[in-house]
């Protein structure tokens, strides 16, 4: 008879230890800052009419911001291609764009960096350096690959190959502000 109480309060202190055990997250499996974007390639197509008009980044907790302003006809954009690649290429050319970092983004915008006249939109003082990214978590380099045919791509040095996410945020009717694409990169995963 003393077995059986004895063999009753094992089994409680295991279950209760099984349920507190079970309570507590693993916090080994939550995702960086909740990030989970994955690093496959990001895609939209779109009609767009949007044409490149700077080049401008950002520094976040938990991610470095790059974002593209677009103006045009729309206050909306829904037209790129933005994907981890071995090398990025120039518009054109073909030549290689090479950036610092261990990890390649290709960015393709179906914006040209020019009007229907020929016309610059956007033209970077320092095609090597489109935007200052020193001291950046994730972020090594920004650079120009051109404005060619009505698309336009920037080759994207980053840290390594992260987690990213890529949106348009919308412009205002009315005004000088256009629509803007952001390319967000995790500082890890």
């Amino acid at each position: 008879m003393t077995r059986k109480p004895a063999r009753l309060l094992v089994l409680a202190l295991t279950a209760a230890t099984a349920v507190a055990v079970a309570a507590v997250p693993a916090s080994a499996a939550d995702p960086y800052c909740g990030i989970e974007w994955g690093s496959l390639p990001k895609v939209a197509t779109a009609s767009d009419t949007e044409m490149v008009n700077g080049v401008r980044a950002g520094r976040h907790a938990c991610f470095d911001r790059l974002v593209v302003d677009l103006g045009g006809q729309d206050t909306t954009f829904g037209s790129y291609d933005v994907r981890y690649v071995s090398l990025v290429s120039e518009d054109g050319s073909g030549r290689a764009v090479p950036v610092r970092g261990a990890a390649d983004l290709q960015i393709v915008l179906r914006a040209p960096a020019y009007d229907e006249y020929g016309n610059a939109t956007f033209a970077p003082a320092d095609r090597h350096e489109v935007v200052d990214v020193y001291g950046y978590s994730t972020f090594r380099q920004v650079a120009w690959a051109g404005s060619y045919e009505g698309s336009t791509t920037m080759a994207l040095g980053v840290r390594a190959r992260l987690p990213v996410r890529v949106f348009a945020l919308p412009g205002t009717p009315a005004s000088d502000h256009g629509p803007r694409l952001v390319i967000d990169v995790a500082h890890r995963w």
